[in-house]
């Protein structure tokens, strides 16, 4: 079983734009926004290489099935490193009415890396935010934000760091405010794993 796979199904709402170059080959960048069982959709980053580009079918408006991994990279600001997530695509292919039945599936297998946090909302709803590292080819590793509610919370808790778990869930997109100044903030996105299973492996 792979440790990291993820399946969208949404409308490019974005086209693809020059992101970035790895040992020769090019990749790009695209937003896809993915529906919820809300009023609300998710708008979600995808990189592509350039060999699996289809200009014809990654074009604004289309529909589009697209499966790979959840990759994270440090973006340097500065003094400071952020965070950055990003769809890494296998495959993109023109969805059919079938796709749309689950259009945002995530599973992946790792290890809490850093100690869980839970809070309650102002409303008692119950949260733990955990951050998994999920081991990648050639030594490297994605590190991937999660959120579990409820009883997913309740048994996040006390997950040790080291804890390999398993989890399944979606890819969720969330606005938040960033203070830059005294006199300035900014609007960014975080995104994160929202959490609808979780086992501890033995």
């Amino acid at each position: 079983m792979e440790n990291n796979v993820i399946t969208l199904t949404g409308t490019v709402e974005t086209e693809p734009l020059y992101s970035h170059s790895v040992l020769g080959e090019d990749f790009y960048s695209f937003t896809l926004r993915v529906p919820r069982l809300s009023e609300n959709d998710d708008l979600l980053p995808v990189t592509v290489a350039a060999r699996q580009m289809d200009p014809v079918l990654i074009k604004n408006g289309n529909k589009v099935k697209v499966k790979g991994q959840l990759r994270s990279y440090n973006k340097y600001t500065g003094t400071k490193t952020r965070l950055i997530l990003t769809v890494f695509a296998k495959g993109i292919a023109p969805a059919i009415s079938e796709d749309n039945e689950n259009p945002n599936e995530i599973f992946i297998n790792g290890f809490i890396c850093k100690a869980p946090i839970y809070r309650r909302t102002p409303f008692g709803r119950e949260i733990t935010d955990l951050i998994v590292a999920v081991n990648r080819a050639f030594n490297r590793s994605d590190y991937i934000p999660a959120i579990a509610w409820g009883k997913n919370a309740v048994f996040s808790e006390n997950l040790e760091v080291g804890s390999n778990v398993m989890l399944w869930g979606r890819l969720q997109s969330r606005n938040y405010s960033k203070k830059i100044s005294e006199e300035e903030t900014e609007i960014r996105t975080a995104y994160e794993l929202s959490i609808t299973k979780i086992e501890k492996m033995a």
